[in-house]
C-alpha cells in the first residue's frame, strides 16, 4: 500500500508538472504571436528550462518527486486531447486516422518497453536465495568472467548488469539493452513521426482558421493553444532528431553509448601505442573490436535476441 501511494503521488506530481509546462508554453504565442517562429521557439525553450529548474528546486526543497514515464504519458494524452478537441476539425479523415493510430501505437510501445526485460544479468557471487529468486523472474545468471564477452555493463540506476547496455532511459523508466534496443529505436522513430504529424496538422489548422482571430475571447485562445502545442512538438523533434542520428551511428558501427562515453574503463576498447624513444609513457587510443562493417553491424542489430 505504501508503494502504491508513492506511485500515485509521483504520477499526480507528473500530471501537475505537465499542466504547468503547457500553461507556461501557452504564454509564449499568447504574448508574442506577431514574432517570428524562431523567436517563439527560442522563448519556448527558455520557458522549458525555467520550468525544469523550478521542478528541480521543488524536488530539493519540498521533496516532491515526479515520475518521468508518467510525465511522458501525460504529455502524450495532453497533446492528443488538444488534437481531438481543437485541431481535428480542420484535418482530413485520412490524416486524422493516421495520427490517431500513431498515438495508440506510442502508448502500446511505451507500456511494452517499460515492462520488457532489457537483458538483466546476475553475477554468481550472489547468494543462493537471490539466484533462485532471479531464476524465477527469468533473469540470466553468469559469472564475472562471462560479463565481458556479453558486453554486460553496470547500470547505476538499476544497480545491476545489463547485457548490451546502452544507457538508462528515465523517460521510459528502464534500461536500454540487448533485448529492447530494437524496440527503443522503433519507439524513438514513432515519437518523431507522431510529433511531425501533429506539427503538420496543427499548421493546417492555424492556416485554415486564422480568420477567426478577430474573436479574441474564444477562437483566439484556441489558436494559441494549437500554436503552443506545435512549439512543444517542434522542440521535441529538435532534440530527438539528433538523438536518433546518434543511435543510427552506434548501430552502423556496433558501439553502445556507454562504451563510447566510458571506453577508457573497458580494456577491449583501448589500443596502446608505443611511445617515442627516451619517453616512459604509452599513448592510449580508442579502438572498436566489435565493428564488423556497416552491413554486418546492421544485420546483427536487426537479429538481436
Amino acid at each position: 500500500m505504501l508503494a502504491w501511494s508513492k506511485s500515485i503521488g509521483r504520477c499526480t506530481v507528473s500530471f501537475i508538472s505537465v499542466l504547468l509546462t503547457q500553461l507556461a508554453l501557452f504564454l509564449v504565442p499568447l504574448f508574442f504571436s506577431a514574432s517570428p517562429i524562431l523567436i517563439q521557439l527560442t522563448l519556448s525553450a527558455l520557458v522549458l528550462v525555467v520550468v525544469l529548474g523550478f521542478g528541480g528546486w521543488c524536488k530539493r526543497l519540498l521533496g516532491f518527486n515526479a515520475s518521468a514515464p508518467a510525465f511522458v504519458f501525460c504529455s502524450i494524452f495532453f497533446i492528443w486531447g488538444v488534437y481531438i478537441a481543437i485541431v481535428r476539425q480542420a484535418i482530413s479523415p485520412v490524416m486524422d486516422f493516421v495520427l490517431n493510430v500513431e498515438m495508440i501505437m506510442l502508448i502500446i510501445g511505451l507500456f511494452r518497453i517499460m515492462l520488457k526485460d532489457p537483458g538483466f544479468v546476475v553475477c554468481e557471487s550472489f547468494s543462493l536465495d537471490e539466484l533462485n529468486e532471479n531464476s524465477v523472474l527469468g533473469v540470466q545468471t553468469h559469472n564475472e568472467s562471462s560479463l565481458l564477452q556479453m558486453r554486460a555493463r553496470y547500470c547505476k540506476s538499476c544497480q545491476t548488469y545489463v547485457q548490451g547496455f546502452d544507457h538508462h532511459c528515465p523517460a521510459f523508466g528502464n534500461c536500454i539493452g540487448q533485448k529492447n534496443y530494437v524496440l527503443f529505436m522503433v519507439l524513438l522513430v514513432g515519437f518523431i513521426t507522431a510529433e511531425i504529424s501533429y506539427i503538420v496538422c496543427s499548421s493546417q489548422f492555424a492556416s485554415k482558421f486564422r480568420v477567426l482571430e478577430e474573436n479574441r475571447v474564444e477562437s483566439g485562445s484556441i489558436l494559441v493553444m494549437a500554436r503552443s502545442t506545435l512549439l512543444f512538438c517542434v522542440l521535441q523533434v529538435l532534440w530527438q532528431g539528433p538523438f536518433l542520428i546518434w543511435h543510427v551511428y552506434c548501430i552502423c558501427f556496433n558501439i553502445r553509448t556507454e562504451e563510447w562515453v566510458n571506453w577508457k574503463k573497458y580494456p577491449e576498447f583501448q589500443l596502446n601505442a608505443s611511445s617515442l624513444s627516451g619517453e616512459n609513457y604509452q599513448e592510449t587510443s580508442f579502438k572498436n573490436p566489435h565493428n564488423k562493417g556497416i552491413l554486418q553491424n546492421v544485420k546483427e542489430f536487426l537479429t538481436l535476441k
